[in-house]
């Protein structure tokens, strides 16, 4: 082997070397440009880009807020409804049982109506009317408490406060009926029961109840007149008032309608007097122990020359007619039947004026008395005589019934 032949050795293995170590070079640079273009995300598309740690965590809370939200508002558009159907259930359900009620009481009027008439009582016109026509609706009814020996008194009053003939005729008209209320004797068909109807022939103004007269049986009767008033007319109130009052029937009419559309009105001069045990007494009250102890008082009540209630009061007592207990005062009895209902009790003073010349200054003050009578006598003293000189004084004017709207 020559030098030169040794010598080309060396040379060849270095540019060997040189080249190698630039192909690596050049491979590992085309290998990291290669692999970038194929795994790195564009930033332009950012649509794509993946959300950071606290995005992510931004992004669940508002997500766990939409669906809160959401949830909240369709519990609540539940909840809406719910309330909804119940409020219409609820209605719905009121006024059937208020339909119901209605029903009831027409069928317990019926049954009282044909009882009355089954047992061969006196029965006045009205009721057979009544059974051949329909009803029409009335303001008032005003029944005048009377007994047998109280012609005079009758006469009295027809010549003053309550009108006769046709103008009675045209106050019905106007939706006022206004009757004596009598019941019969003891001796059905005897002397008293024949003055009676000859009375009402002259003057066709009583309502007869199927009911024997007796001081101590006022309890019972006013029970009878509610209850046979309400079957025969279909009026907002029923008024029970003495035949020894006067009366303001205009003045009476506007008080009532104040509360015509009211539901269970008792109205009346409310007193709470006292609960008498002595015997032989006026007023004397056998059951006194179940008021208490001795000195007590009875509760409140309207007092008995004149009170109203409304016709839901009238058909509860027509109903409930037989359990309803008795009391020796009528006017006790009266408040005792609506101790335990949702009654309004109404205190108007009006209703229970003295005679001139209490009554008279008020009407002078324009504050016209719708009744007047003497408390010291529990109406007006010698009534027969002294009424025409209160209607004089104290009474409204017959214009002011007749021109009246009710």
């Amino acid at each position: 082997m020559t030098w030169k032949s040794r010598g080309e050795l060396p040379s060849r293995s270095v540019i060997s070397q040189r080249w190698a170590l630039f192909l690596c070079l050049g491979s590992f640079c085309a290998g990291m440009l290669f692999t970038t273009r194929i795994w790195t995300i564009p930033e332009n598309n950012k649509g794509l880009a993946r959300p950071t740690a606290a995005e992510a965590d931004k992004l669940n809370v508002v997500s766990e807020g939409c669906n809160t939200r959401i949830m909240q508002e369709l519990e609540m558009k539940r909840d809406k409804d719910i309330y909804g159907e119940v409020y219409k259930s609820h209605n719905s359900i009121q006024t059937l049982d208020k339909t119901i009620s209605n029903l009831e009481m027409e069928l317990a009027a019926a049954r009282a109506t044909q009882e009355s008439l089954r047992s061969g009582a006196p029965v006045s016109d009205d009721i057979r009317i009544s059974e051949s026509s329909g009803k029409r609706k009335y303001l008032m009814v005003i029944g005048i408490n009377t007994a047998f020996s109280s012609r005079k008194r009758r006469d009295s009053v027809r010549a003053t406060w309550m009108p006769q003939g046709e103008k009675r005729k045209k106050l019905e008209e106007k939706g006022i009926i206004i009757r004596f209320v009598i019941g019969h004797s003891a001796t059905s068909g005897g002397i008293l029961d024949r003055a009676i109807e000859a009375e009402d022939r002259k003057h066709g103004d009583f309502l007869r109840l199927n009911h024997v007269e007796g001081y101590l049986e006022l309890s019972a009767k006013t029970k009878t007149y509610f209850a046979t008033a309400v079957n025969l007319w279909d009026a907002d109130f029923y008024v029970k008032v003495d035949d020894d009052v006067h009366v303001n029937i205009a003045t009476l009419g506007e008080t009532l309608v104040r509360h015509r559309s009211k539901p269970r009105i008792y109205i009346g001069c409310m007193k709470s007097g006292p609960v008498l045990s002595q015997k032989g007494v006026r007023y004397h009250e056998p059951e006194y122990w179940k008021f208490g102890e001795a000195g007590n008082k009875y509760f409140r009540h309207a007092t008995g020359q004149l009170y109203a209630i409304s016709n839901d009061l009238a058909t509860y007592i027509s109903i409930n007619q037989d359990v309803l207990h008795k009391y020796a005062n009528e006017d006790v009895s009266l408040g005792s039947w609506f101790i335990g209902l949702d009654a309004e009790h109404i205190d108007d003073r009006r209703l229970c004026c003295g005679t001139p010349p209490d009554c008279e200054w008020k009407a002078q003050a324009g504050n016209i008395c719708v009744a007047s009578f003497d408390w010291s006598c529990s109406g007006i003293c010698r009534s027969a005589e002294r009424i025409k000189e209160v209607h004089r004084r104290c009474g409204e004017g017959e214009n002011a019934l007749w021109s009246a709207s009710f």
